[in-house]
């Protein structure tokens, strides 16, 4: 028998998904961790320094992934589009497990800025839902894009002979890229440029203030 959840309980599971995606000490994921077997890398303190601050980038990005997707579930029309949404954020709940436990490694931190982010995320996937479900697809295809671009980004940045967290941003941009191509099969509308750019140079202030703070 299937439950039907109304929107108080719809708002205590976000409220918990929220709490979840930011207690970084409170995260697992449904798959195997892509550098589990791989070569333990030695880097020296400059290029742990770098990949710390990419990966953290990454954790970013996958708190917001987080976010959106919760926000676009609340709003969204259809029962097949809540489905599709919860299926990639379980995926992007992976990534989210990956880049912490890769931050660990690294004797890092997640970033101090990741409430306002998420906050920050979840009213934009709330607002793409409100729009209707295509226009929230056509979000979901543009947002996978700029991640691939920007995962394609760090796979040339991270020291060469950092095989984990390579392995890690290459099972993500997989991911990421069957993201867009889902929301695209189910009917996506493509976003006007001026969105496009705003989504951009949000993206481009995260990443920046991510990498040091």
């Amino acid at each position: 028998m299937t439950r039907h959840y109304n929107f108080f309980d719809q708002c205590c599971m976000t409220f918990d998904m929220a709490l979840r995606s930011l207690s970084h000490t409170n995260v697992t994921a449904s798959r195997e961790n892509p550098a589990k077997h791989v070569e333990v890398s030695v880097l020296t303190e400059k290029e742990r320094t770098h990949a710390a601050g990419l990966m953290r980038v990454n954790h970013v990005g996958e708190v917001c992934a987080q976010a959106l997707y919760e926000g676009q579930a609340l709003t969204a029309r259809s029962s097949d589009l809540v489905t599709a949404l919860e299926k990639a954020k379980i995926e992007e709940g992976d990534h989210l497990a990956w880049c912490a436990e890769r931050l660990k490694q690294l004797n890092s931190r997640p970033s101090y800025l990741n409430g306002f982010w998420y906050s920050a995320s979840f009213a934009m996937g709330a607002l793409a839902g409100f729009a209707g479900d295509r226009w929230s697809l056509g979000f979901v295809v543009e947002t996978e894009r700029q991640v691939e671009a920007h995962l394609a980004e760090h796979m040339n940045t991270l020291p060469k002979h950092d095989t984990q967290s390579r392995a890690i941003v290459a099972q993500m941009k997989i991911d990421e890229a069957r993201h867009a191509e889902m929301a695209t099969e189910m009917g996506a509308t493509e976003l006007p440029d001026w969105i496009k750019t705003i989504m951009r140079c949000k993206a481009k202030v995260m990443t920046t203030s991510a990498y040091w703070v």
